[in-house]
């Protein structure tokens, strides 16, 4: 047995499912081991940023490590962007690396660079192995560290030598270590505390709080007086509809952030860090909330649930209440807007669907409709690097085998990681691609608008606008083998939204806005 075939066979023994894999000549020993391990499966896309991506899909949903195999530092650092969303989700996700063989690579050869350095800007454990023998036991503490309660990304690098190379001796079992979760009772007591004298309080919640349970035990405090629940502004994960309680995102611009937490005494963070502007603006802060009004109950990684759970108790909050309504479907006969997507989406949303949301224009309506919609999963851009959004929901639909996954996607960040329509065609997965065609890009106008620009001229049109010529979705889709449809009224949305949904295979519906 060579150093590849045990890796191989450790992963495939420590339970991970798939490899997302865009191998190149390093890793061709890897290749050929796994033909050996029929349990294995790789899963080929033809971009990295698609297979960290997906990785960063599939660990959020399936909440266990799924591995990448990229070539070289150029193959990893096309990864990057997506490994830095998966960071800021906390998803467990081990990369694998091949190398040039360890007697080649001191003579710089071409494609020669410093993998390490590139690794460091987004994982928590960095390795390159030294010998055949060790392979296993590098990856099994990459895989633990990645594994871990707060979620983590491991690099491991392979030199093409060792993982050809005979092993010199026998492998055991690997040990690997599910994460366990605790929070800290006194700071729960010292949050029953402040509600119990009165204060007004304000909590942004995150992490496993947004989970079904996290969020009855959130809607209970809720109903408390001078108590306001929130959501982290890009959750991991967030539950949603199915009666649960609503719990709205922080807003975006700091300015409407502080406004709102400027209304209450003190601000709590459940399973969240501190909240911070996503930009500085000249004359507003970057912390949202000054630390002396911050107040830990859990966090990230922590027990959200289970803290959350004791202070409900603790205050004596009373029972859940099923909040469950309907959604009002918008007048067929009109035009599509934003919101009137965000309501058709939400009033034909499959029950525990999987929604991956990525782009300003029809995210936030969607979200503020969903809370009547059939019970279901958000996944949002936690990082803000996009082209995140269609290989996420390709992971997610790989986590949950014949489950509906959908993509809101808008037209301008969706090419960057469009080659994931070929993925989820050859996987034959009931991924339904919804493209908001604005043929523009919407976010920077709008900050255009704030940095005081009134009109925009020839070059910032050049800029931020996606036409002359315009993306051919349908053309576009046809050729990566995804069946699709444009639409540009609300009717014509519901019938190919319910059409895609029965289906049960590969959608795109270009919705021209």
């Amino acid at each position: 047995m060579n150093g590849a075939e045990a890796l191989i066979r450790a992963a495939a023994e420590a339970g991970i499912e798939y490899c997302f894999a865009n191998p190149g000549t390093t890793e061709m020993p890897l290749v050929a081991a796994m033909d050996k391990e029929p349990g294995f499966r790789p899963v080929l896309s033809m971009f990295e940023g698609v297979c960290t991506g997906a990785a960063d899909g599939y660990g959020r949903i399936a909440g266990r490590p799924a591995l990448t195999l990229t070539h070289l530092g150029p193959g990893f650092a096309n990864g990057i962007a997506n490994l830095h969303n998966a960071r800021r989700a906390n998803t467990p996700i081990v990369n694998l690396v091949g190398d040039h063989a360890s007697w080649h690579v001191n003579y710089d050869p071409p494609l020669a660079s410093d993998i390490e350095s590139l690794a460091r800007t987004v994982s928590k454990f960095v390795r390159t192995s030294k010998s055949a023998d060790h392979l296993v036991e590098d990856f099994a503490a990459a895989v633990n560290a990645s594994w871990s309660a707060k979620g983590a990304i491991s690099t491991l690098m392979l030199p093409m030598d060792l993982q050809a190379n005979e092993l010199t001796s026998t492998v055991g079992k690997i040990k690997i270590t599910p994460p366990s979760r605790y929070f800290v009772s006194d700071w729960v007591l010292d949050v029953a505390q402040k509600i119990n004298s009165g204060k007004r309080l304000v909590f942004i919640v995150g992490d496993t709080g947004l989970t079904e349970e996290g969020l009855k035990a959130a809607g209970r405090i809720a109903q408390l007086p001078g108590i306001k629940m929130y959501a982290e502004t890009f959750p991991r994960v967030s539950y949603r509809g199915g009666g649960l309680p609503d719990l709205d995102r922080l807003p975006y611009f700091p300015e409407k952030a502080i406004e709102v937490l400027e209304q209450y005494d003190e601000v709590i963070c459940a399973g969240v860090p501190e909240p911070i502007s996503y930009f500085g603006y000249e004359g507003l802060p970057s912390r949202l909330a000054e630390l002396d009004r911050l107040t830990m109950l859990a966090e990230v990684g922590h027990d959200v649930v289970g803290a959350l759970s004791m202070l409900a108790d603790e205050v004596d909050a009373p029972a859940f209440k099923n909040s469950e309504g309907a959604v009002v479907l918008p007048s067929a006969s009109e035009a599509l807007t934003p919101e009137s997507i965000g309501q058709i989406l939400s009033a034909l949303l499959p029950e525990d669907s999987i929604v991956s949301v990525e782009g300003g224009t029809c995210g936030y309506p969607f979200f503020t409709a969903s809370a009547n919609a059939a019970k279901h999963r958000v996944m949002t851009n936690t990082g803000g690097a996009i082209g995140q959004g269609i290989p996420a929901g390709f992971g997610a639909a790989l986590a949950e085998p014949g489950n509906t996954v959908i993509c809101l996607q808008s037209d301008g960040s969706a090419q960057y990681t469009i080659q994931t329509l070929w993925s989820i065609a050859r996987e034959g997965l009931p991924v339904i691609i919804l493209i908001a065609a604005n043929h523009k890009y919407n976010i920077l106008q709008n900050e255009l608008r704030r940095y005081g620009v009134e009109t925009f001229g020839i070059n910032s049109l050049q800029l931020t606008e996606l036409d002359r010529p315009r993306v051919d979705w349908q053309a576009l889709s046809k050729g990566y083998g995804v069946k699709s449809v444009q639409v540009a009224h609300n009717a014509e949305l519901m019938l190919a939204l319910k059409e895609a949904v029965q289906a049960k295979e590969p959608r795109l519906i270009e919705m021209s806005l």
